[in-house]
């Protein structure tokens, strides 16, 4: 079985404070957007304690095999006004950017400012369709499903090398095959669809995380896992040097989506949905062919869904989470509970640092309130939960929850734990207290400080 604790390059930090960069990097660079400038990017970043940025590195698209020329890329939105209050969607596009160029741009700006990188992919998800033709997406649909691991290991090897190439694989903190393989269109491999999505393409993934790790052996490989299979863990590879999952507990969220029909195609918009909608909103007719059908296929999001997320009141929509949580309260604990005591279990076992990359609650519209760590006290307890419920399970955690680009004001969650030494042993904390949004809890300097430490600091 393997056992990695001792693989982690001495050169990165004792923690990894994470902010969710995504493919927002590359797709809103324009004036006034958040990368338009890295440095202040990054500036932003450091300030609110964040050392480390995880990205979709588009790695099949600049060292894939295709004719789409990477020097000159154009990127675009969704189409009119469609997005523009989606969350990742709202990019204003018109871009024209050197692909290879924006990558060494990005690394010599975290550089500068003493910060890690985390390269992953959304190709087999959503970053194509932020291309101006469907070129990119095309040239992804064209591998067969059963080489789409292998070409994205390879590609992301390539990527590295050029890293490497540049005096730069010292920023890197380690590279995943893909973000959320079990959401992906990787998922097809071995003949799986929606009724498995881990076991068809479980023997894909690991041999995909070994030959990254055959390639480059001084970089951390791994897999991310969206939904992680915690009721059957065994389907997840032992071989990932990191264990890297993500934690979503829809719950309240779930319910209000039910409720609303929110991702309805029929019979909608609902009476449900109209209450939560701006008294702007228009008719939804409006929406039909403003999208390319391409497009809306390259983002796996309907139509319907898009009106729903840029016409929602968020004042309304979060009043109903508001008003609904108390009777989700319990059970959400309860499912992070139960998933961050398997996940715990499995990176002790593998002798992996865990990372929870993405959490708490769910996928909301872009100006509402609640995502990952909601402001009013009440509700906030579902995203302070899991942090103190993780502080339980490591003997020597490093907790934070990190944030996406600055401006937009949602949260992400990211938490690593250290395994003890002996595997078999029981999990201990020692020299740590909670603390809360905004502050710092940091053990003095000595050994207690060595032992963990926390930031919760607010984006935006």
């Amino acid at each position: 079985m393997p056992h990695h604790a001792s693989k982690v390059p001495s050169h990165l930090p004792t923690r990894l404070a994470i902010s969710l960069w995504d493919f927002t990097w590359y797709t809103q660079t324009t004036p006034g957007e958040a990368f338009a400038d890295l440095d202040a990017a990054f500036g932003q970043a450091v300030e609110r304690g964040y050392n480390t940025v995880r990205i979709c590195a588009m790695p099949f698209l600049l060292f894939g095999e295709h004719r789409i020329d990477t020097s000159a890329l154009r990127l675009t939105s969704m189409g009119g006004d469609v997005g523009v209050r989606t969350r990742w969607y709202d990019a204003a596009g018109g871009a024209v950017l050197d692909g290879r160029a924006r990558l060494l741009e990005l690394f010599r700006a975290a550089e500068r400012h003493g910060c890690y990188v985390i390269l992953s992919s959304w190709e087999y998800q959503q970053s194509p369709a932020f291309l101006e033709g469907p070129e990119w997406y095309e040239a992804l649909m064209a591998v067969d499903p059963d080489d789409r691991h292998r070409v994205m290991a390879d590609a992301m090897s390539d990527l590295v090398q050029f890293l490497k190439d540049h005096g730069l694989a010292e920023r890197i903190a380690y590279a995943e095959l893909h973000n959320e393989v079990d959401l992906s269109r990787l998922s097809l491999a071995g003949g799986g669809g929606p009724s498995d999505v881990y076991w068809p393409q479980r023997p894909f993934v690991e041999s995909a995380v070994t030959r990254m790790q055959q390639r480059h052996p001084d970089i951390l490989a791994t897999s991310c896992y969206g939904i992680p299979p915690h009721l059957d863990i065994a389907a997840v590879p032992d071989n990932g040097e990191v264990a890297h999952f993500h934690v979503y507990v829809y719950g309240v969220l779930g319910a209000l989506e039910k409720w609303a029909g929110v991702r309805s195609t029929e019979g909608f918009p609902s009476p449900e949905l109209r209450s939560l909608l701006r008294d702007d909103a228009p008719d939804v007719a409006s929406y039909e062919g403003k999208v390319d059908p391409w497009r809306l296929s390259a983002t796996g999001v309907s139509a319907s869904m898009f009106y729903s997320h840029d016409w929602m009141d968020t004042a309304r929509w979060d009043r109903w989470l508001y008003e609904n949580y108390g009777q989700w309260r319990e059970a959400m604990s309860t499912a992070v509970d139960e998933r961050l005591d398997v996940l715990a279990r499995h990176a002790q076992r593998t002798g992996t640092p865990l990372v929870i990359g993405e959490g708490w609650v769910g996928y909301t519209p872009a100006a509402r309130r609640v995502r990952g760590r909601p402001r009013r006290a009440g509700y906030r307890r579902t995203s302070d939960h899991p942090v103190h419920r993780a502080r339980r399970l490591g003997r020597r955690p490093r907790l934070q929850l990190g944030a996406p680009p600055p401006r937009l004001g949602q949260r992400r969650v990211a938490a690593t734990l250290e395994p003890p030494p002996d595997p078999g042993g029981r999990l201990r904390l020692r020299g740590a207290r909670p603390c809360r949004a905004g502050a710092s809890a940091l053990p003095p300097s000595g050994p207690g400080r060595d032992r963990w430490s926390v930031t919760t600091r607010a984006h935006g």
